[in-house]
């Protein structure tokens, strides 16, 4: 009995800790964000796009569904998929290709994208992004080990949303 009177009094005890642990979901600070842009850092391995530069919106592909980012935006952490990164700034909207990565939207109203791959999308071009998709739709039928195919298969989901975004 005083085994279970015991676990009474931790169970009265932890709860309410655990409910102060908790942290609620809501949107970014009001005093962090200037009210109609948000500071920006987006890069890949090979270059930095922006960092923490201050744009209006941006749209991202993320494994959970595509979503738009903008000012105060509730926090968040989202895998990417391949696709396109839209970022706009006031009078300017440039477009990303990028193969996967992350996605975070800081409680302070900044936001990070690393991408694991990315170039502008004017940088690429459909006919060599169709040639890829062949090739990897071929290898992906004609590999003999797990691993090939796997590997040709991520390559063709890649190349079809290249496709796709040039199209």
């Amino acid at each position: 009995m005083a085994t279970s009177s015991s676990l009474r009094v931790l169970r009265r005890f932890l709860a309410p800790a655990r409910l102060l642990a908790v942290p609620r979901r809501g949107l970014a600070d009001a005093e962090a964000s200037s009210g109609s842009t948000f500071p920006l850092t987006f890069s890949g391995p090979h270059s930095a796009f922006y960092n923490s530069a201050p744009v209006a919106q941006v749209d991202v592909p993320a494994t959970s569904g595509n979503f738009g980012i903008r000012p105060n935006h509730v926090p968040v952490l989202a895998v990417l998929k391949p696709g396109v990164v839209t970022v706009m700034e006031d009078t300017k909207q440039s477009k990303y290709f990028v193969s996967s990565g992350t996605v975070t939207v800081n409680g302070d109203a900044s936001v990070q994208i690393i991408a694991e791959e990315a170039a502008p999308l004017d940088h690429f071009d459909i006919q060599a992004a169709r040639q890829g998709l062949e090739q990897c739709q071929q290898r992906t039928s004609s590999s003999s080990s797990d691993e090939d195919k796997t590997e040709a298969m991520i390559g063709a989901e890649v190349y079809e949303a290249l496709v796709k975004a040039l199209e």
